[in-house]
């Protein structure tokens, strides 16, 4: 295994390879030269050989030593970070969301068909045991005909601040690598190391860094087609509510998919904010992330800790199940599976192969694009645009040479 990116997540990706059975972290990117030695550290620790050091990812995807890499980078890197390894005849284990914007989802599933590589989307409950079995049950008709699921993002988000440009970027960071495909700017702190998340260039708010998870989950139950087949419309409102900083992206959205006859609503609230139905509930909880699900004969709740059945007028719980305290971790199970994946060659066995996750970016990417143009947009799914010009150059982005997406693959 190679990991490309050692921030926050990578370091959780390099925790789990070394903890796997038959995994060997053998390479380590990043472009901070800080990240990848305390990177190397923790694999000397685990009495592992001295990982090769790469700052940069090209260099390593042309490493014969390596069969598969995982991507832990900003959301602007994971598009091209991907191809450029399926390219090199990598196998992928990609962090959600799978692309910044929809073309790049298009993109990274050609090229996993054509070359016919692993590529798995770090969406790790579709491993998570008790929220497959939510959905199994969902799928079973447990809730009848459902008409509406609904995705929680109510995560706390602290005010960011606001910080000056600088000349010249830290010793031992190459700035204009950690830009990509984005537009060059002056290093700034708050566009870097987390922060990245609320800003349009880099990163998809909130919607695209937690949320995502919940709209696979939203698109999961409801057994939405990947192709998007049946969607009619996007409509998206909020705005950056309660502090004067550098934030872009909204702290406050709420996005309407329709549908038809049943509908996906999606909400993200980072200031603070009650719960929903008991999700988030509590005097001391600051987030409710989850999922609920509305049918004909009753409705249903998901979160990582359990799943609860609500049936009929009395509201009578029927069926629940606690995540197993002290389980498998569900990332390392998500892992696992792109793993023996990787041994099988058969990209079905993928719990989040490319196109599950593509279709759950691309979803909040609708709803960014609809928050953007400031109005309802309709779904052409034949020509896969929208009815507003402006909103359809966002389904795309101007690359900065060479960091740029390859429109044939």
């Amino acid at each position: 295994m190679g990991i490309v990116g050692l921030g926050g997540r990578g370091n959780s990706h390099l925790g789990q390879y070394l903890s796997i059975p038959g995994a060997q972290v053998a390479a380590l990117c990043d472009v901070n030269q800080a990240a990848r030695e305390r990177a190397n550290a923790r694999v000397v620790k685990a009495e592992n050989p001295k990982a090769a050091e790469f700052p940069d990812m090209r260099k390593l995807f042309d490493s014969k030593e390596i069969d598969a890499v995982s991507m832990a980078t900003p959301n602007h890197w994971h598009a091209l970070g991907a191809i450029w390894a399926m390219q090199a005849g990598k196998d992928t284990y990609c962090e959600k969301p799978a692309s910044h914007n929809p073309f790049e989802s298009k993109q990274m599933i050609a090229t996993a068909r054509k070359l016919k590589r692993m590529c798995q989307i770090g969406s790790q409950s579709r491993s998570t045991p008790h929220k497959m079995e939510a959905m199994a049950l969902l799928k079973d008709g447990i809730i009848g005909k459902i008409y509406m699921a609904k995705g929680l993002c109510f995560k706390r988000r602290k005010s960011i601040g606001i910080k000056p440009d600088l000349d010249q970027p830290p010793a031992g960071l190459d700035w204009d690598m950690f830009l990509g495909p984005a537009p060059m700017r002056k290093f700034n702190e708050l566009r870097f190391a987390y922060n990245w998340h609320w800003f349009w260039d880099t990163g998809n708010g909130d919607i695209g860094n937690q949320g995502v998870h919940e709209m696979d989950i939203c698109r999961w139950g409801l057994g939405l087609p990947n192709s998007h087949e049946g969607l009619k419309s996007v409509v998206s409102t909020g705005g950056k509510f309660a502090y004067n900083d550098m934030q872009e992206t909204p702290n406050t959205q709420l996005a309407t998919f329709d549908y038809g006859d049943r509908q996906v609503v999606f909400e993200v609230r980072g200031v603070l904010t009650g719960g929903e139905g008991s999700l988030g509930a509590g005097p001391r909880a600051t987030n409710a992330v989850g999922n609920l699900f509305y049918g004909v004969d009753g409705w249903m709740e998901v979160d990582g800790s359990q799943y609860k059945v609500y049936q009929g007028e009395s509201n009578e719980i029927v069926k629940e199940r606690k995540a197993e305290r002290g389980g498998p971790d569900g990332t390392k199970l998500h892992m696992e599976n792109f793993l023996a994946a990787v041994r099988s060659r058969d990209y079905k066995s993928l719990t989040a192969e490319i196109e599950i996750g593509a279709a759950a970016a691309d979803f909040c990417h609708f709803a960014n694009i609809a928050y953007r143009a400031g109005k309802r947009l309709t779904w052409d799914n034949t020509k896969q645009v929208f009815d507003d010009a402006a909103a359809n150059k966002m389904l795309t982005r101007d690359y900065r040479k060479p960091y740029v997406v390859p429109a044939k693959v």
